[in-house]
């Protein structure tokens, strides 16, 4: 969600940006919980995050985002994200296209590469994901070339805050090859927004162990100019 929210301030820098004019702005936010894509990716523990968005005319943004991450119970990883792209606005249909690569120093076999699309329609947000390259390490595992990620989203302004009613699917490359166990899955959940604070609820579909439950998060999170 965080990750979201920091290239949803991207691409808002880009459109406030004009041709002559470019903006730097940062984000910051701490929540109990790092979930990605409906999953948490630090053992249910809390994380520090921020970035970094300079958006120049017309549409253009480069950024970047890092957070702490716990892949193998140990409480040591760092996942940081490098993006660029171009989004725009036509009348009421908003637009956002991009390349965003995901570097893991710690583990960098979990490397990976998406270009990703979306767009939005009054309350409505659909988005898409293909993973274009995997590092050589992730090759015939879980996260390979040709992963996709399909989402979509229903956002409402009302007095108590921004409501947020969301859904993903995720489908591995190598979950419809022959011997490999079925990876895909989905997820959804809700969320409310109010000041600088998110309450989310978070739900998937992953057997096995406590993948699947029910996750609370609260998040604090802040942006600010710096140019």
């Amino acid at each position: 969600m965080t990750k979201s929210i920091s290239l949803a301030a991207a691409v808002a820098a880009a459109l406030t940006s004009g041709v002559a004019m470019a903006e730097l702005t940062g984000n910051a936010a701490i929540t109990n919980n790092y979930i990605w894509r409906g999953v948490t990716q630090t053992q249910d523990q809390a994380a520090g995050q921020g970035g970094l968005d300079f958006g120049f005319g017309p549409g253009f943004y480069v950024g970047t985002w890092l957070s702490n991450v716990d892949f193998s119970g140990m409480g040591d990883g760092t996942e940081v994200d490098l993006y660029a792209g171009w989004g725009g606005e036509a009348g009421s249909f908003g637009y956002d296209l991009g390349v965003l690569t995901y570097q893991y120093p710690n583990t960098p076999e979990f490397n990976f590469t998406e270009v990703y699309a979306s767009g939005s329609w009054k309350i409505i947000s659909l988005g898409i994901a293909y993973t274009a390259d995997a590092a050589s390490g992730n090759e015939g595992g879980v996260y390979d070339k040709g992963d996709m990620y399909v989402n979509g989203s229903l956002d409402f302004d009302t007095k108590a805050g921004g409501i947020s009613l969301y859904a993903g699917s995720y489908m591995f490359d190598n979950s419809s090859q022959s011997g490999n166990p079925d990876f895909d899955y989905i997820h959804y959940g809700a969320s409310l927004s109010k000041g600088d604070f998110t309450f989310a609820l978070d739900k998937n579909d992953i057997e096995g162990g406590n993948a699947d439950n029910v996750r609370v998060t609260v998040m604090w999170s802040t942006e600010f100019e710096l140019m």
